[in-house]
């Protein structure tokens, strides 16, 4: 049974205040924030087992090696990849794909190949693909974006041609909450082409449970802090297919079998990929939110969200001059919305003033503000903690701003 206030006890920073208001936080989009399983998984890992995993021989080393390999699988599991050194363990979202662009741009692209992104990406599903176009003399093409603030898929099958080596493209919208639909547009892509899939779901991952082996992707990544894990750790999934022959991304302690004076001989997957210590209490502290927010079940989560956005779209909308970004059937719980003749970093710093944690700007979506001719937007994001009572404060709370502002 989902017991909102339950599990709203189970998030410690839910009870604090802001400005002498109870915290209000809209802001999941950004960061989501930490149950307490998670938390006591850091405190446990610093109080009671820390040391440096990987060929350790003394009783710590062997534990803590235990715990983040069994971490690996607990998130492998989660996704059902085909086996846990299919996952590799970055800083983050951006570090996963910035580590593809590298070693796909090593192994496999070309002065004049091409590759297929969206006009909805983040910033980090855009820049280390032009990059990678400028350094390769390669081509970097674009899906469409609608005035509903959808993929115009009509063209796919002609936008990949015989040049393309990979299309990237983001699950859910992080600005408009679209969802994308990314099983279907990677079965059209395999019909015309052989081109690599890499999924950014970042922003998926916090309210539905990703099956890599059903879409079909070669590539899947996310970030655990969004997941409500820890900040400063995040997953690549990817194909062996490719790891085995991908170089490695970074090099040094961790990534070898041997090293001569000569020569150095390079450790299979995931090894060859995680230069360095990890972010071991991150890896296993992903590990317990995954458990976390399995226990709750993502059927009741996205149950919960869509009932939360739904009530919040109809709310937004009976206030003059508001025009909501992102009017998709097929969208998650982010509502992108300004107010006619106000901008939205005025419009949050009010809100702020009433202990409402929401986020202005372009959110690291600029072309998306540039199709729609406006400066950024003011977003909520809601998460399965939020209440219908926290809407009626943001929008009581935003009335007031619009007056102030006025």
């Amino acid at each position: 049974m989902f017991d909102i206030q339950n599990i709203r006890k189970d998030f410690p920073i839910l009870n604090r205040s802001v400005n002498g208001k109870p915290l209000v936080y809209f802001d999941n989009g950004a960061t989501a924030q930490k149950p307490q399983a998670v938390i006591d998984a850091l405190v446990q890992y610093y109080t009671n087992q820390n040391s440096n995993i990987h060929r350790g021989v003394h009783t710590l080393s062997r534990e803590i090696t235990i715990a983040y390999e069994e971490a690996r699988q607990t998130i492998a599991t989660h996704i059902n990849a085909a086996q846990p050194s299919e996952l590799i363990f970055t800083r983050g979202t951006t570090e996963s794909i910035n580590l593809v662009a590298y070693c796909f741009g090593k192994l496999a692209i070309s002065e004049g190949d091409e590759i297929l992104i969206t006009e909805m990406e983040h910033h980090s599903n855009i820049i280390p693909w032009q990059m990678l176009c400028e350094e390769k003399k390669a081509v970097l093409k674009y899906i469409p974006i609608n005035a509903a603030g959808e993929l115009v898929l009509e063209n796919l099958e002609t936008l990949v041609t015989g040049k393309t080596k990979l299309v990237a493209f983001t699950h859910i919208s992080n600005t408009l909450g679209t969802i994308n639909p990314v099983k279907a547009m990677i079965s059209r892509i395999r019909a015309v082409s052989d081109a690599a899939v890499l999924i950014d779901g970042a922003q998926a991952v916090p309210h539905l449970k990703p099956d890599v082996q059903d879409l079909g992707c070669d590539f899947y990544v996310f970030s655990g802090h969004k997941l409500f894990g820890p900040t400063g750790v995040g997953i690549l999934y990817a194909r062996h297919y490719w790891l085995d022959q991908f170089p490695p991304y970074q090099t040094g302690g961790g990534t070898i079998k041997t090293v001569s004076l000569n020569k150095t001989e390079f450790a299979d997957a995931p090894l060859k990929f995680e230069a360095g210590t990890p972010h071991i209490e991150g890896g296993i502290g992903l590990a317990a939110a995954i458990n976390y927010v399995n226990s709750i079940g993502f059927d009741a989560i996205r149950q919960h969200e869509d009932a939360l956005l739904n009530y919040a779209t109809e709310k937004l909308l009976e206030i003059e001059g508001v025009r909501i970004y992102g009017t998709s059937a097929h969208k998650t719980s982010v509502l992108s919305f300004n107010v006619e003749g106000l901008h939205p970093f005025d419009v949050g710093s009010i809100l702020d003033k009433y202990g409402v944690a929401i986020r202005s700007g372009h959110h690291c979506t600029q072309p998306i503000c540039q199709f729609y001719n406006i400066p950024g937007t003011i977003r909520a994001s809601f998460a399965f903690y939020n209440t219908f009572e926290e809407i009626d404060i943001l929008i009581d709370s935003l009335k007031k701003a619009i007056r102030l502002l006025s």
